[in-house]
């Protein structure tokens, strides 16, 4: 008799705690493409069906990029998104590709963490007549026939835009043949950002024999990291004219490190801010004289993906790369900007 009033309540139990890790799992990516998602996909042959690999959420411009794909890829403009956060892990971003194979998506679309090894998962790809769509980033292979197309900025103009502000910085101030200390906080090791805006820069800067680039480090394009590497810069140099840091977010560590020890930044204070990507924020201490310059990397890439896919879709033919719009940012132009950012 107790048994069988034990067994029911049991199996309730039992079947309560598997929903509840179910749960669990959505909430916190466990679970990266739920089998119900992977049905209702399949369900309407109408749908392109886009496996996106992003590859991760380590800044406010990152995070402005994905909203950009969610909402250009969506059910109501007839595509469904398989979406995957690497979170800036190569080997996951792997994994997810080789998934999106799997699942016989239309294209996959991604976003590399680093420009090397992908040319083994990029080959299955072009194997299995799925095309490949680079956004933002792009990869560094033989065969440039692993991939369709790349849609993103031109890191490396970034960076020359930014030594010629400084170029011209320093003319407006009459400095241009003193002896300038540069910091240079980059992006995280390999990738195309690092790699574009460091080549750059260094066109501009070599130019420059007065240009004098202390030290160039890896803060990985976290706040936190910068704000630690910034904070041991400043106890082995005391004397540092600017800090390129390349994007935002190492920026606003970069200003808090230096905040905590005195130092003020900008168009009036002691050490001056270049920085890129342009985030509301950034363009906010811009208007403020906080940072002195913002080359603008825009992460509103999504139309731009879609507008590639519906090429291929009518069978015409794409180009290998897509620029998108951008600018440089100062004191005197930054205001028409800060009341329709949208990131």
């Amino acid at each position: 008799m107790k048994k069988n009033i034990l067994y029911p309540l049991l199996v309730a139990i039992m079947s309560l705690s598997l929903c509840a890790i179910m749960i669990i799992g959505e909430m916190s990516g466990l679970f990266l493409n739920p089998k119900g998602q992977e049905d209702q996909a399949s369900s309407d042959d109408k749908l392109i069906v886009v496996g996106v690999s992003q590859l991760g959420s380590e800044s406010v411009w990152r995070t402005a990029n994905t909203e950009s794909i969610q909402k250009s890829l969506s059910r109501e403009n007839g595509y469904f998104a398989i979406l995957n956060n690497a979170r800036q892990k190569q080997d996951n971003q792997i994994k997810a590709i080789r998934s999106f194979i799997s699942q016989r998506v239309d294209y996959i679309v991604f976003s590399p963490v680093t420009e090397d090894g992908f040319e083994n998962v990029l080959t299955e790809a072009k194997d299995a007549g799925i095309p490949v769509i680079l956004m933002d980033r792009t990869v560094n292979v033989e065969d440039d026939s692993l991939y369709v197309t790349h849609v993103g900025s031109n890191m490396e103009e970034e960076g020359r835009k930014a030594g010629e502000w400084l170029e011209g910085e320093l003319a407006r101030r009459n400095m241009s043949d003193e002896e300038i200390n540069i910091i240079v906080l980059k992006g995280t090791e390999g990738s195309t950002s690092e790699i574009g805006r460091s080549k750059g820069f260094h066109d501009i800067a070599k130019k420059h024999p007065g240009w004098n680039i202390l030290a160039e480090v890896d803060a990985d394009f976290t706040n936190t990291k910068a704000q630690e590497e910034m904070g041991k810069l400043l106890r082995q140099y005391s004397d540092i004219d600017v800090v390129i840091s390349q994007n935002d977010d190492m920026t606003f560590g970069a200003i808090e490190a230096m905040r905590k020890r005195g130092i003020t930044t900008g168009r009036d204070g002691d050490v001056m801010i270049v920085s890129f990507d342009a985030c509301h924020e950034a363009l906010t201490m811009v208007y403020n004289g906080l940072i002195n310059v913002d080359i603008e990397c825009n992460p509103i890439q999504g139309d731009y993906v879609s507008e590639v896919i519906r090429k291929l879709e009518n069978g015409e033919t794409v180009e290998k790369e897509y620029f998108v719009d951008e600018q440089v940012f100062t004191k005197e132009n930054v205001a028409d900007s800060l009341s329709s950012r949208a990131y």
